[in-house]
C-alpha cells in the first residue's frame, strides 16, 4: 500500500465549493476527487510516477 503524504492546501473558496460538489455528484469524499483529478491530469500530461522497486 502506498504511504499518503498530508499537507495543506490553500485554494479559491468557489473552486473549492465546485470540487466538493463534484465530488458529490461522483460518491467521492472532497479529498478523493482532488486526488483523481491530480492523477488525470499527470496522465494526460504524460507524467505519471514511475514505481519503486521494493
Amino acid at each position: 500500500m502506498q504511504k499518503k503524504k498530508a499537507f495543506a492546501l490553500r485554494i479559491n473558496e468557489d473552486l473549492m465549493k465546485t470540487i466538493e460538489k463534484w465530488a458529490a455528484d461522483e460518491f467521492r469524499s472532497t479529498n478523493g476527487q482532488i486526488e483523481w483529478m491530480l492523477s488525470k491530469a499527470l496522465k494526460e500530461a504524460k507524467r505519471t510516477p514511475t514505481k519503486k522497486e521494493e
